[in-house]
């Protein structure tokens, strides 16, 4: 937190500087009564009118003050968030596949969004208000010390009680903000699933039923919203109770010293300094336990957990040359065992194929194999080196990914080919003309520079899918993982697009329920997957001999 509010060092000086001259306008106000005072205890006209001439000054200095102090505040905040923003997006968007995947995308819009929308209402408008009132508190008490010093020692036990009134509201405050966020994370969430389906919801009629799930999730949200602030407002009480006995504790020796000769405009001065003062530290010290939770928040969306990233990276280079052996590997999910002491081998420019019911282990196979699921006993090695010790970096850009869920970018035919990377035109040619994109090219003025919408939403899903294969075939990486690729094209295409994976130099891994005959056949092996065991078989025996026995 310290480095990001002194990033911009001469700003917060100017933040400051911003900040202590909107104490300087308080004190002017208060000068100005002073002086008013003394001229109805003088009873002199000439007095009223030096007190009149600088009241005139400072309505014409204070909109001036306002302006240039708001101005430095309001521009040192807006870059100092704006870093916030870069921060928390680039912590998400240089995490590990491993740890993004930990979370739902929903919750990371909710750091993005809510969270920093929190921070900043919170965060600035806290520490404003903190510096503002611990500097009028502070300069107060200078003030007493030169004028009454017995008022200034009371003053300054005062503040020492209500310090340590606010220590113990503190880890109240963090919990409830910690608790606040968690809320708005959960609540994305709920909102999130409700829209992916309302088709579905608007389709089947059950939209009441999912209005009061809704429901259900504000009102939660909003009660971890109420607590906050109740909670808040009840640490202004408590203080405002003890600043008002000290009020009239001041009051009391303001009275025994008036009777003693205490002039009344320096009666009224003293008054008005002690009871600020104590108003003040009503302000400052719930504004300080914010700040606290508040920074709890930042720590959360913006600053990298330690230790974490770290562990994700290991330091070996990917390199595949030979083969990949699973050892003795065996893997669970919530307590429910998917393999089972399995060992294969999947050698360099062969193709596998991974067969087995629903449910399985088909697709918790294939991400054991690409690197993204590290949960297993075991081993797995590349060349030798263990999966566990490969930088991931280095992995996942020597290998690609066909997904049955595709995405693509708002951006040109080639750049959702291409991924923004510096690849050769004739692969981009190559991948274009195999997965039937020329006549998508054709159809538009701009050929691969035309121009998709969002998700691809001006294409069928069969034109995605051959997008999102092109792009997997342009990277001519070591290993080709596809998942379902061919599931939403029709059967000729989809023949053509399994005959030109089968055809490449790469080693290719693939989920598929659908059969070619003639080409599905021409893998090389097919690992099934039944009651836990991984089984390897040659395509031949597999579809000829092991599906004709069972059958």
């Amino acid at each position: 937190m310290k480095e990001l509010l002194l990033k911009r060092k001469s700003k917060f000086i100017q933040y400051l500087f911003a900040t202590f001259l909107f104490i300087g306008d308080h004190f002017a106000q208060m000068g100005i009564f002073v002086l008013l005072l003394r001229a109805i205890e003088k009873g002199d006209v000439k007095h009223f009118g030096i007190v009149a001439g600088i009241t005139i000054l400072f309505i014409i200095y204070a909109p001036l003050n306002f302006v240039i102090s708001r101005l430095l505040r309001i521009r040192y905040m807006r870059d100092t968030i704006l870093d916030v923003r870069k921060q928390a997006f680039d912590k998400i968007i240089h995490m590990s596949f491993k740890r993004f995947s930990a979370k739902s995308k929903e919750i990371y819009i909710s750091n993005l969004i809510n969270d920093i929308n929190t921070f900043e209402n919170k965060f600035f408008i806290s520490l404003l208000n903190y510096l503002i009132n611990m500097g009028m508190f502070l300069l107060s008490i200078l003030i007493l010390v030169f004028l009454d010093y017995k008022l200034a020692i009371a003053m300054a036990i005062q503040a020492v009680l209500l310090t340590a009134l606010a220590n113990v509201f503190a880890g109240k405050a963090t919990a409830l903000e910690q608790e606040l966020s968690e809320s708005n994370e959960n609540f994305t969430m709920d909102m999130a699933n409700t829209f992916n389906g309302m088709e579905i919801l608007k389709l089947n009629h059950i939209e009441e039923k999912f209005k009061e799930k809704s429901m259900d999730a504000v009102t939660r949200a909003e009660n971890k919203k109420f607590a906050a602030a109740f909670f808040t407002d009840m640490q202004r009480h408590v203080i405002r109770i003890i600043s008002f006995v000290s009020s009239v504790a001041v009051m009391i020796y303001l009275a025994y010293s008036f009777i003693n000769g205490l002039s009344l405009s320096m009666g009224g001065f003293l008054f008005q300094l002690c009871s600020s003062s104590g108003n003040y530290l009503i302000s400052a010290f719930p504004m300080k336990n914010q700040m606290k939770a508040s920074m709890t928040i930042y720590k959360k969306i913006a600053e990298p957990e330690e230790g974490v990233e770290e562990a994700d990276k290991g330091n070996e280079e990917f390199h595949f040359h030979n083969k990949i052996n699973f050892n003795h590997v065996s893997f669970s999910y919530d307590k429910r065992e998917i393999f089972k002491d399995a060992s294969f081998t999947i050698e360099k420019g062969k193709k596998y194929l991974i067969k087995g019911t629903s449910g399985a282990g088909k697709s918790t196979l294939m991400s054991l194999l690409a690197k993204t699921t590290e949960d297993y006993t075991g081993e797995i090695t590349a060349d030798g080196i263990d999966y566990r010790h490969i930088n991931e970096k280095s992995f996942h850009g020597q290998v690609a990914f066909v997904y049955q869920d595709v995405f693509l970018f708002e951006d040109t035919i080639r750049n959702n080919i291409a991924l923004y990377q510096d690849i050769p035109e004739d692969k981009i040619e190559f991948a274009v003309k195999v997965c039937g994109l020329e006549s998508i090219c054709k159809e538009r003025e701009a050929g691969l520079e035309a121009m998709l919408s969002e998700n691809g939403k001006n294409l069928s899903g069969g034109q995605r899918q051959r997008i999102s294969i092109a792009r997997a075939i342009a990277k001519d990486a070591e290993i080709l993982f596809v998942d379902e690729g061919t599931s939403s094209l029709n059967e000729e295409l989809g023949r053509e697009i399994e005959k030109v994976f089968l055809e490449l130099d790469n080693t290719v891994i693939a989920i598929s329920h659908r059969y070619y005959e003639e080409v599905t056949d021409k893998y090389d092996y097919v690992l099934e997957i039944k009651n836990g065991r991984i089984h390897q078989f040659s395509a031949q025996e597999y579809f000829h001999e092991v599906l004709m026995w069972r059958a």
